[in-house]
Order: structure tokens, then C-alpha cells, then sequence
């Protein structure tokens, strides 16, 4: 179980928008991530080393955006004036999480520009949904393939401020919530109204910058 990523909902703006801005604060573009058929949605994202990458992502105006959990997890965010949705870790085995969760994993895929497909599965938004602080479970099945493989090694993620409680989340990840963030700092503060992934830090080639 590792950190694998953190998920920005776009603002009123678009997705385009947000991630130019985003992108702005830290100096760095963002690359078309593509369409997610299953959950109505599409991202952009920015790899960043050690095996993680920051998304933003928005809602289309597809049937899936209605009945996928993620799909109305984004279309809320973004609502609301879009922000930091969750955070996001990786397992190699799901089975141990489906049968605790009591349900099934459901299938994700995007298509990169390239046409390269990359296909994963989930688990554990509509925990996300009803509480904000709880990250959800995502398994690649892409053969080695995963968006942060063109990190070119200056941009990382250095912590995460979370409003929320440590002990639940330790209890919903399993074990304890340092295990899969090992490598980034967390900083819990308490909730000032929904608990949730307050702000991130990155480290920059121009230092670091918090969002």
C-alpha cells in the first residue's frame, strides 16, 4: 500500500482552466490525461516522482457522471467551487479490501493521447463521499504502466494537510495511515467544518510551493 495520488476537482472555470492555473503556481504544465468512460469524467495530469502524480479532474455531461460514485464525488467538488477532492492509495491485491468493505471493486480505463489504454480498479469512494478525510483504493492492471512514469524527477509531493483524524484513517486504510505515506509528510489538523486533504506542498525547482 503506497501514496499514489491526489485528485483536485476542476472550479466553475473547466478543467483547462484549472489545471493552466494550477500549473502557473507551480511551473509546470499539465498533459491531457484523458476521458474516464465508466465514471463520466477526464483529467490532466502532472507525474511526480516516487510513483505519484497530481490530477485534476472534472465531470462531463454523461449518464455515467450520474450513477458513478467518483462521477458524483467530482460533480459535488466542483459545485462547491472545485478543490482538493481526496488523496488515493495503490494496492496490489484489492480482495482483502473488497471483502472487508463487503462489495466489489468496480473496473476504471482511459485512453492517452497516444492511444495507450491504462486500466485499473476501485474501491472505497462512496467511503470518499460520505467522509472526506478517508482515501480510496485503486489496484493498476496496466502492465506497468502508470501515470507517473514520465516524472522527470523535480517535482514531488513533500506533504499533505489533512483536516481529520489519524485513527480513522489508520482504521479504514487497515494499518496505519503512515505506512502508505512514508514518503510525504502529513500534517492533520482539526476539522473547521468537513474533514478532508486541506492543502499539498510540492517541491519545485523554484522551491516549494503549498495549494
Amino acid at each position: 500500500m503506497r501514496l499514489d495520488h491526489v485528485s483536485f476537482a476542476a472550479g466553475p472555470d473547466g478543467l483547462q482552466a484549472t489545471a493552466e492555473r494550477l500549473g502557473g503556481l507551480l511551473g509546470r504544465d499539465f498533459v491531457d490525461g484523458g476521458v474516464h468512460p465508466r465514471f463520466g469524467t477526464r483529467n490532466m495530469i502532472l507525474p511526480l516522482t516516487k510513483g505519484t502524480y497530481l490530477e485534476v479532474v472534472e465531470v462531463l455531461d454523461h449518464p455515467a457522471s450520474d450513477k458513478a460514485p467518483f462521477g458524483q464525488a467530482v460533480r459535488a467538488r466542483s459545485a462547491l467551487g472545485g478543490g482538493w477532492l481526496g488523496w488515493v492509495v495503490a494496492v496490489d491485491d484489492l480482495a482483502p479490501i473488497e471483502q472487508r468493505l463487503g462489495r466489489e471493486a468496480v473496473k476504471g480505463n482511459r485512453h492517452l493521447p497516444d492511444g495507450t489504454e491504462l486500466l485499473w480498479k476501485q474501491i472505497g469512494v462512496n467511503g470518499l463521499i460520505a467522509d472526506p478525510q478517508l482515501p480510496f483504493f485503486i489496484q493498476w492492471d496496466s502492465q506497468g504502466m502508470h501515470p507517473s512514469q514520465d516524472a522527470d524527477g523535480e517535482y514531488s509531493l513533500d506533504c499533505l494537510e489533512i483536516a481529520g483524524d489519524p485513527g480513522r484513517v489508520s482504521e479504514w486504510l487497515g494499518e496505519t495511515v503512515e505506512a502508505p505515506l512514508e514518503d510525504v509528510k502529513v500534517e492533520w489538523v482539526a476539522p473547521n467544518g468537513t474533514p478532508g486533504v486541506v492543502a499539498a506542498q510540492f517541491l519545485t525547482p523554484q522551491g516549494l510551493v503549498r495549494i
